[in-house]
């Protein structure tokens, strides 16, 4: 047993210089942005190609998480009852956050002192042509092609459609359905096994990403722009302290601090790629580790990937402030409240798309103040870096979403929660698997195995 004790910290150690290794390569993608943009430039596809593996791992990874969530429980009124809190919640969350955005937006009159050139006029009707779906188109789109083809095609709500009618079908064959269930559990302990070794690429892909990003805008079409991206940056902020964190001391009685704190590598990944996808199986591997149930985890944050984005509706709010006043047609308050509850419908159905910020933008504009459209390619040359805070906010306020309905539905294991929190408890980097139970089970299979 003294061995295993001393080999665990040294897996550890090694995650460590990953991450350590992915903070170099952004340092490095920056230098070489600026120093050789084309170069940059060119190192895209490094970002682009790591970014893809993780998407590759996050529909399996919610059918398995799911399917064992809800396959376990007995009561399909317990699933019913978590999915109607979180789009409860998801709903009066977009909301705060649209009046938060239009109430720093009112109060800082971004982009006033602009003048849009006729280079990026017709940046913003480009955008348009990529406007989101309809709800119908939404609505139907949920449903796939075939029984497997939410796994291949990588909608995150077909998935969970699938995954939800598989898991409640295990429940109604009860004792019969046990032997699916193990293997299901087999198979998603080797797909957290595979994304544990695709991690291995961050560093890789953050440095590609990174110079990329900088190497493409550069400083110059930064200047003119510090006010929006500052402000829009300072909002996120007020809202993830000043909300989300009361909020969650109040209703669950969790620091957030601490979640943030826990949630620190995800953070990291987030920022070098530039894509909240790249953290999403992290987030349900950690969140399941922090003592959050399957059904919980499974149901919430699929669900709030599309459905809760806080930060988005902040980009939405400012981004329309911002336009009207560099175009010197201020919206009033009355268009203000119209058009961004529009847009707060219209970005549902862009949700999981790239660009789906600055497309559902474009299309509120072109819907409610066509006059407005050509201001969208203000944005565009900043969109990359709002785009990382948006990513940033929404996964926060997903991870504060899990924890808060895992306390409303007495779903959530506190001892678990204060071990992990004070590092009694760490998380399996090398499996991702879900092993808070005592300690000399995790410890069992490397025994067989050494």
């Amino acid at each position: 047993m003294a061995s295993n004790d001393a080999a665990a910290p040294r897996r550890r150690d090694r995650t460590h210089y990953l991450y350590i290794a992915v903070i170099i390569a952004v340092l490095a993608g920056i230098a070489v942005g600026f120093l050789a943009p084309d170069l940059g430039k060119a190192l895209k596809p490094l970002g682009s190609g790591f970014v893809e593996l993780i998407k590759m791992m996050i529909s399996p990874v919610i059918f398995c998480t799911i399917v064992l969530g809800v396959g376990g429980v007995r009561q399909a009124a317990k699933v019913g009852k978590v999915g109607g809190l979180a789009l409860g919640y998801f709903m009066i969350m977009s909301v705060v956050a649209l009046v938060i955005g239009l109430a720093v937006g009112n109060v800082l009159h971004p982009g006033e002192g602009l003048h849009i050139s006729d280079e990026i006029r017709g940046q913003g009707a480009e955008q348009a042509g990529k406007e989101a779906q309809s709800t119908t188109e939404f609505l139907l789109g949920i449903i796939p092609k075939t029984l497997v083809s939410s796994l291949t095609e990588g909608q995150v709500l077909q998935t969970l459609l699938v995954a939800l009618l598989a898991g409640f079908a295990l429940q109604a064959m009860g004792d019969k359905g046990a032997p699916i269930l193990r293997g299901i559990e087999h198979i998603q302990r080797l797909v957290f096994k595979m994304l544990a070794m695709v991690m291995w690429a961050a560093p890789v892909g953050a440095f590609g990403a990174i110079a990329a990003v900088v190497g493409a805008t550069g400083v110059e079409a930064l200047k003119g722009l510090a006010v929006i991206m500052l402000g829009f940056y300072a909002t996120c902020v007020l809202f993830i302290f000043l909300v989300l964190g009361p909020m969650l001391w109040m209703f669950a009685r969790v620091n957030i601090f601490s979640l943030l704190r826990y949630l620190g590598r995800e953070f990291l990944l987030i920022v070098s790629t530039s894509s909240s996808e790249a953290a999403l199986p992290r987030l349900i591997a950690k969140m399941e580790h922090l003592g959050v149930s399957k059904p919980v985890v499974g149901i919430t944050v699929p669900t709030g990937y599309s459905f809760n984005l806080d930060g988005t509706m902040i980009y939405l709010t400012m981004a329309s402030l911002f336009i009207a006043s560099a175009l010197g047609d201020p919206l009033s308050l009355g268009e203000q409240v119209g058009l961004l509850l529009f847009m707060m419908v219209a970005s549902k159905g862009a949700a999981g798309v790239s660009g789906a910020g600055l497309a559902t933008l474009a299309g509120g504009l072109q819907s409610h103040r066509p006059e407005l459209l050509d201001g969208v390619g203000l944005i565009v040359g900043i969109d990359r870096f709002m785009s990382e805070a948006r990513a940033l906010t929404n996964f926060a306020g997903n991870a504060v979403a899990t924890v808060l309905i895992g306390s409303w539905t007495k779903e959530i294991d506190r001892d678990q929660m204060k071990q992990v929190f004070a590092g009694e408890s760490p998380f399996n980097e090398q499996s991702f698997v879900d092993d808070h139970a005592p300690s000399p089970e995790p410890e069992e299979p490397a025994t067989t195995k050494s």
